[in-house]
């Protein structure tokens, strides 16, 4: 016997009317939803005109970004979360650095990586390690000691107004050197080199730090001092400069300093003498100091 025709839905094509009026009150077919009935056809009709699927758009709308965010009333009814604690300061990343932060570190970057290239002369094993001795001769030359004691005995020894008050100058200008070396060191307090080696000529206990060199400093100054003050010939005052610029570069080859320690150093011996010059101590603007002297 051939089976009953069947509507694309699974019912049976022969129900009665009566059985479709015997479905729930909610369902389009009951008599009391005729309005809603026809409310939802229409809405049918015009998203299909639009090519719509009215299933898909509230799908759509409930997977918006707006709605997971709670910005209709049905997200709203949820449990409210609470914003994480920011992050502390120091655990925060800098997205935005200036311009002056990123030249600086690679500025510092630069010098690390070229003093690590330049100290030839770090120790024995090194590839110059056979001229380090003649280096450490060459750092004793820019010492401050040497320099004093020289100095003083100079002093001591001079009969004539004249070289005492040279003398007197010099005197004043070392002084100025250690006393501004030692105060900015001890400010920066900048590491030396890991690869330097600790064996350097009577060290004090800001001696540890390597920013600026004092040796580049004193050089600068002596050598600026000597070409100002004494008569010499040019392949003395060559030599001078040649000497003061040796003596920069030893400073990074043994080690001891970085590159822009030996630079500004260099810069700062400069302007000291420029100091010095301005407060040119004489018989006139400072006659008991001279005075006191001589009577020694």
């Amino acid at each position: 016997m051939p089976s009953p025709r069947r509507s694309v839905e699974g019912r049976p094509l022969g129900v009665s009317a009566s059985s479709s009026s015997s479905s729930s009150p909610g369902s389009p077919a009951h008599g009391g939803g005729g309005g809603g009935s026809r409310f939802e056809f229409q809405s049918l009709l015009s998203s299909r005109a639009t090519g719509v699927d009215p299933t898909c758009a509230r799908l759509r709308a409930s997977e918006s970004p707006v709605h997971r965010r709670g910005s209709f009333p049905l997200a709203a009814a949820g449990p409210s979360q609470t914003p994480p604690p920011p992050l502390p300061e120091e655990d925060r990343m800098d997205l935005n650095p200036s311009f002056l932060g990123i030249a600086l570190r690679s500025l510092l970057a630069i010098d690390l990586w070229l003093s690590k290239k330049l100290g030839v002369c770090a120790g024995e094993s090194s590839s110059w390690g056979s001229v380090r001795p003649l280096m450490k001769l060459l750092e004793i030359s820019g010492h401050g000691i040497p320099w004093l004691l020289g100095t003083l005995y100079c002093l001591c020894r001079s009969d004539s107004w004249a070289g005492r008050e040279v003398l007197m100058n010099l005197l004043f200008a070392l002084l100025l050197d250690l006393l501004l070396v030692a105060l900015i060191k001890g400010l920066v307090r900048r590491r030396r080199p890991a690869h330097n080696q600790m064996d350097m000529f009577v060290t004090l206990s800001v001696d540890k730090y390597s920013f600026p060199s004092g040796h580049a400093t004193r050089a600068a100054l002596m050598s600026r001092f000597i070409l100002n003050h004494l008569v010499l010939a040019i392949p003395l005052r060559v030599l001078v400069v040649l000497w003061a610029f040796v003596l920069g570069l030893s400073r990074v080859m043994l080690g001891r300093h970085n590159v822009t320690d030996v630079v500004f150093g260099f810069f700062l011996g400069y302007m000291q003498y420029s100091i010095v010059d301005y407060c040119w101590l004489s018989p006139h603007n400072a006659p008991v100091l001279f005075l006191l002297w001589s009577q020694r």
